[in-house]
């Protein structure tokens, strides 16, 4: 061979090697790099050519993808009812997911592993590959009836449903809420300008409050307290008797228990049930401090609080009892404040485990999973998730908690025809706001089909009365709503 064309090979060897690093490199060093730059709009398309699967409850299509017959991008995400589901949908943007839509996204663009089979079946019809749709646990009636109650009551806050024999969620509502077909449209522009509005509002309306924030759980609480109590003693009752002081000397500090409003508790002795009845506070302190840090937070525990992380399958912010402190902390924190946050999803389990004969059931969302022909993938399997206390002790604080209704804090949410067990709570906060009002329940109470806990931020005047005439109404329209009445 002569010299120019050994030049001529060695330069197309070189131009070759050369163009083979810079595919290497592309693919293997800079694929997510480019992949994820914002002028790729390649992948922009690629989301919006798929028919993703719907997101249902029963016959409600809560999600679902559209054919808009563009040039550009095939299908549009669209929400029927967008913000009545919104916390628990989410929204399917340009280049983000959220919620059902973000954990269950691979089954719903039809990429899972599991549709694999369904994918070779339509590659070999010359059929468009369709996602997966998901029907969820949510019952549409008491969803709506929650987001009604809840937002005519023109305050933030949040509501959990569930159904205390299997932990299927039937209701989960947070208010403020967004729509998000505004954050759907294959339009970037047009999304980020709606996702900034969303993002700096004050009231945080893409914050699912049912899950992803804490708060002092104010007097709910007291039936984990109780629930220590009654298991350290199985010969103790609704009806044996508890110290109730008008007020409880705190050791170390000048800051006293009082009860709400400085009142007295009975006659300075009452019952069990008297004192849950009435929401007392300073019989409640006395009960932790004689029982000690451990026993609570075991107790606590035993509930889920503080345990391992929770999915369901969105990630569920953790609730905490508090660190260890003295015996004047614990006796505030065992009556719902101090360090003491829950979210709105553990009171809610904190009532279904009591319904349930002591049985916490691990919640759940998601109902079954099937591809575009019909063709089941998985379907929920309930699953203890603790076992919280005894049967013994759930049917002394069943007890308690229905004469709470008929005769305490709560006979707001008296249904008639319907045995119907609760506990108010109001829960002081930090901002120097309204306290909020809770409320936790379940009914029937001989044969729970629904436990639910419903917070209102700032919903309250200052004490257990008024936190049932606020939060109580709201969450009997939720409970008649899965009875039927």
């Amino acid at each position: 061979m002569n010299s120019p064309l050994k030049r001529v090979a060695l330069a197309c060897l070189l131009m070759f090697g050369l163009l083979m690093l810079n595919v290497n490199y592309l693919q293997g060093v800079r694929a997510d790099d480019l992949r994820a730059d914002s002028r790729n709009v390649r992948n922009f398309f690629d989301r919006y050519e798929v028919e993703r699967g719907r997101i249902t409850a029963g016959d409600k299509v809560l999600a679902e993808s559209v054919d808009t017959g563009s040039n550009d991008f095939r299908f549009e995400r669209r929400y029927p009812e967008g913000k009545v589901y919104a916390p628990i949908t989410g929204f399917f943007a340009p280049e983000s997911e959220s919620n059902i839509e973000l954990a269950e996204n691979s089954l719903l663009n039809g990429t899972s592993a599991d549709l694999l089979i369904r994918r070779s079946i339509d590659l070999f019809t010359a059929k468009q590959t369709k996602g997966a749709n998901v029907d969820l646990t949510i019952n549409p009636k008491a969803q709506e009836a929650a987001y009604k109650a809840l937002g005519a009551s023109g305050k933030k806050g949040a509501l959990v449903a569930i159904e205390p024999k299997t932990g299927a969620i039937l209701a989960m509502v947070s208010i403020p809420t967004y729509d998000p077909n505004l954050l759907s449209k294959a339009n970037k522009d047009e999304v980020n300008k709606a996702s900034k509005k969303l993002e700096t509002d004050k009231d945080q309306p893409l914050l699912n409050r049912a899950i992803r924030r804490t708060y002092p759980p104010g007097s709910t609480f007291k039936v984990v307290t109780m629930a220590a109590y009654l298991e350290s003693d199985d010969t103790l009752g609704p009806q044996s008797q508890v110290d109730a002081p008008q007020l409880l000397d705190l050791p170390n500090t000048t800051a006293d228990l009082p009860n709400s409003g400085g009142a007295a508790c009975g006659s300075g002795r009452v019952t069990l049930s008297f004192a849950l009845e009435r929401s007392c506070n300073t019989p409640f302190g006395k009960i932790a401090m004689d029982l000690g840090y451990d026993a609570i937070n075991d107790q606590a525990r035993k509930f889920g609080i503080g345990g391992d992380a929770l999915a369901v399958p969105m990630p569920v912010a953790p609730s905490d009892f508090g660190p260890e402190e003295d015996k004047a902390a614990l006796a505030q924190a065992s009556i719902g404040q101090r360090s003491n946050q829950m979210t709105p999803l553990q009171m809610a389990m904190i009532a279904a485990g009591i319904a349930n004969n002591g049985v916490v059931m691990k919640p759940y969302l998601v109902n079954k999973i099937a591809d575009s022909e019909g063709g089941e993938i998985e379907s929920a399997d309930p699953e203890e998730f603790t076992t919280a206390i005894s049967e013994d002790t759930a049917r002394k604080l069943q007890e308690m908690m229905i004469n709470v209704v008929n005769n305490g804090t709560a006979n707001a949410a008296q249904i008639p025809g319907v045995t119907v067990a609760g506990k108010t709570g109001t829960a002081e906060t930090a901002e120097g706001r309204d306290p909020h009002a809770w409320f936790i329940s379940f009914a029937p109470a001989e044969d729970p089909k629904v436990a639910l806990a419903l917070m209102v931020e700032s919903g309250s005047a200052g004490d257990d009365a008024s936190g049932g005439h606020t939060a109580a109404p709201i969450a009997k329209s939720v409970m008649e709503a899965v009875l039927g009445r």
